[in-house]
C-alpha cells in the first residue's frame, strides 16, 4: 500500500507516493531519486545515510519516513548554493578528504550540522561529531582538516582555496586546479 505524503526537502515542498514501510532513506533514494545519501548498513551503524532534519544530523536508514513529515530535510544535494559548492564541499576537495566517496555525503551532512552549531569547533569536537560516520579509506586526518578549513572559511568569509594555500604554503595557479593535499606528504593516517 502507498500513501501520498508531503516532505520539505532542500528548500522544496515535494509530494511523493511511498510504501507505508519506507524509511526516509528509501524515500529519498528510490521514490525521489536523491541518491547522494548512501545505503550502507541499514541499521544505523555506518552514517553513510546521514541527512539533516531541521539542521540536526539524523540517520535516514532507521527513520520511518512519516517521522520526517513537517520537518525541513537537507541532503548532500542541498548543501551547495546552486552551482556554487558549500565551503565544506570545497574544503573536502582541496584537502583530499574524499577517497572512494561512499561515506562523503554522510560526513558532509554531519559536518554541516556541527558547523551550524559551532563556528570554531576543536579537533575533539569534530571527532565526536563525526564519530557515527565510518570511513574505510582514510585515517580521518584529512577529513578533520577539511572541516577546520571550512569552519575558518565560514567564520572569515575567505575562500577555502586561500586558507589551504596559506596553511600549507601552496600556490594555486588557477581556479580550475583541484585536489591539492591539505598536508603535503600526509598519508592521511589517523593522528588520534
Amino acid at each position: 500500500m502507498k500513501d501520498i505524503i508531503t516532505l520539505h526537502i532542500n528548500g522544496d515542498e515535494l509530494e511523493v507516493g511511498v510504501s507505508t514501510h519506507f524509511t526516509l532513506l528509501e524515500t529519498l533514494r528510490y521514490a525521489l531519486g536523491l541518491t547522494g545519501s548512501k545505503q550502507g548498513c541499514d541499521k544505523g551503524d555506518c552514517g553513510t545515510c546521514t541527512v539533516l532534519l531541521d539542521g540536526q544530523s539524523h540517520l535516514a536508514c532507521i527513520m520511518p519516513v512519516y517521522e520526517a513529515i513537517g520537518h525541513e530535510i537537507t541532503t548532500v544535494e542541498g548543501l551547495a548554493d546552486g552551482r556554487t559548492p558549500h565551503p565544506l564541499q570545497d574544503a573536502f576537495d582541496l584537502c583530499g578528504a574524499a577517497q572512494c566517496g561512499f561515506c562523503t555525503p554522510g560526513i558532509l551532512c554531519s559536518s554541516y550540522g556541527l558547523l551550524a552549531e559551532k563556528a570554531h569547533p576543536s579537533r575533539d569536537e569534530i571527532r565526536r561529531a563525526l564519530s557515527g560516520n565510518l570511513c574505510r579509506c582514510t585515517g580521518y586526518t584529512k577529513i578533520f582538516e577539511a572541516v577546520e578549513v571550512a569552519a575558518e572559511s565560514l567564520r572569515s568569509g575567505a575562500d577555502p582555496r586561500d586558507i589551504v594555500a596559506e596553511r600549507y604554503d601552496l600556490a594555486f595557479p588557477s581556479r580550475s586546479m583541484q585536489s591539492a593535499a591539505c598536508a603535503p606528504g600526509s598519508t592521511g593516517a589517523s593522528d588520534a
